[in-house]
């Protein structure tokens, strides 16, 4: 993988591959046709896997196995600060991205998949997208095509290999691995994946609800701050490059400053955080009841829980049932921007949840739940008014969130870019400006930048 990042952005600049982007549209479309879903909406009773466990509280199936739903508790002091179910799945899968050079043009292998929560059933996945239950078996279902190749990756061909935080508000302390692997022989590729350049995928994203989730956090981890730049071939880069200041945001090392400023703030919350949480039986949640299909909360909440029966064709089990969270309404993840000394930064906020591993991340500028009440500090407000004005958004779309456990959740994701001069230098606590390389250098740690945040960034075009 000599002169990798100069392949990378080449790839990235390359809109067109061995598959053109019409061509992969069409497939999607024919995925979708050919595919035949069914969603049924039950009860819990009416499952014969699944059940509400009086002794733990929890919502669990007959297996212990996959995952199940307690309730959660966070408290200052003695004030109840939250309460909600949460998703507890302690296994980490594998989110696994193959990649290679074909015609000279480095292009990545993904899947066309469906998920039941999905709300336009087939979405643009990971060459693989398996949790550990399916990849051992333990549910009886096929292995998962390519699986080998990540099991017995060897360092000189891994690219990335990272295990990142998910919806933090939605599970306790969930991960998953990142990986993108480099292979150099040819494989048979089936009817359920094409291969695509960076650049395609990127065009992508651009549709709504078309790239999912797990692909957008995978392709956020590709290590451009760690590569080297130094060995010539930058400024033709540069020249191919619509966004300089984005180029120059990504090459290079990472600030020292930033990186000490974001720390510093980290720890703080981490040793002076006098939040206490607690996971207690679905039962003791004082705001939450069932109804006959649902457990909903008694006020305005970003969630309720539903049941389904669900029957796909062509997934490791066809028929099942599960619990799924259903969103209430559209939150806005938004990321601010502006041009520093010529170089493209980036406004986040640090950001903590009732799920997160270690408490807190880093997040997006804007991180708003349509059912909770927004900050309204000075740059949320300029957020929002220069959404409305629309004359600075760069990227305005809906995707999706993860739909193996999330039904229909779709968020507006927005990046606006601003005049320096536009928010004061000296910002309110929490949040910071950041390059790029100052970012993908802190995603190379594990657990330090949000999935929202993730997102955005691999929203990002050169």
């Amino acid at each position: 993988m000599n002169n990798i990042f100069y392949d990378l952005m080449n790839s990235w600049l390359t809109k067109e591959g061995v598959n053109s982007t019409e061509a992969l549209l069409q497939w999607i479309n024919e995925q979708n046709r050919n595919l035949e879903v069914k969603i049924e909406r039950i009860s819990l009773e009416e499952s014969n896997f699944w059940f509400f466990d009086k002794h733990s509280g929890l919502i669990k199936n007959k297996n212990n196995s996959f995952f199940s739903i307690s309730g959660i508790q966070q408290y200052q002091k003695d004030d109840l600060l939250i309460e909600q179910p949460i998703i507890i799945q302690n296994e980490i899968g594998f989110l696994g991205v193959i990649f290679q050079k074909i015609n000279g043009v480095l292009h990545f292998l993904m899947q066309a998949k469906i998920e039941p929560g999905n709300i336009n059933k087939v979405q643009i996945s990971p060459t693989i997208q398996a949790t550990k239950s399916n990849f051992t078996q333990k549910h009886g279902g096929k292995r998962p095509d390519f699986l080998d190749y990540f099991i017995e990756a060897k360092p000189h061909q891994t690219l990335v290999d990272q295990i990142q935080s998910e919806q933090s508000s939605r599970f306790l302390k969930k991960r998953n691995r990142n990986v993108i692997l480099y292979l150099d022989k040819q494989i048979t590729v089936p009817p359920t994946h094409k291969w695509m350049t960076l650049g395609q995928i990127k065009e992508l994203m651009r549709f709504d609800n078309l790239v999912n989730m797990d692909t957008r956090t995978v392709l956020s981890c590709i290590p451009f701050s760690l590569m080297d730049t130094e060995n010539g071939g930058l400024e033709e880069i540069g020249e191919k490059c619509k966004d300089k200041a984005l180029l120059r945001s990504i090459s290079g090392p990472a600030s020292q400053p930033i990186l000490t400023d974001i720390y510093h703030s980290f720890n703080n919350y981490k040793m002076f955080s006098e939040t206490d949480t607690r996971l207690v039986g679905l039962d003791s949640l004082k705001n939450w009841h069932m109804e006959k299909d649902r457990f909903v909360c008694e006020d305005p909440f970003p969630f309720r829980l539903i049941f389904c029966d669900i029957s796909i064709e062509g997934r490791e089990v066809v028929n099942w049932t599960q619990p799924l969270f259903e969103a209430q309404g559209i939150a806005t993840f938004g990321l601010v921007s502006c041009e520093d000394n010529g170089i493209k930064k980036f406004l986040v906020k640090a950001k903590p949840e009732i799920g997160c591993l270690d408490g807190i991340e880093l997040g997006p500028t804007v991180q708003h739940e349509v059912t909770h009440d927004r900050d309204e500090d000075e740059i949320t407000s300029l957020f929002y008014e220069k959404l409305s004005s629309s004359k600075s958004v760069r990227v305005d779309v809906l995707l999706s969130e993860e739909g193996g456990r999330f039904y229909h959740e779709q968020n507006r994701n927005v990046i606006i870019e601003i005049q320096k001069d536009e928010i004061l230098w000296d910002l309110p606590r929490g949040y910071f400006w950041s390059d790029y390389k100052t970012l993908n250098t802190l995603t190379q740690v594990n657990n330090c930048l949000n999935i929202q945040l993730r997102n955005l960034l691999s929203l990002l075009e050169v």
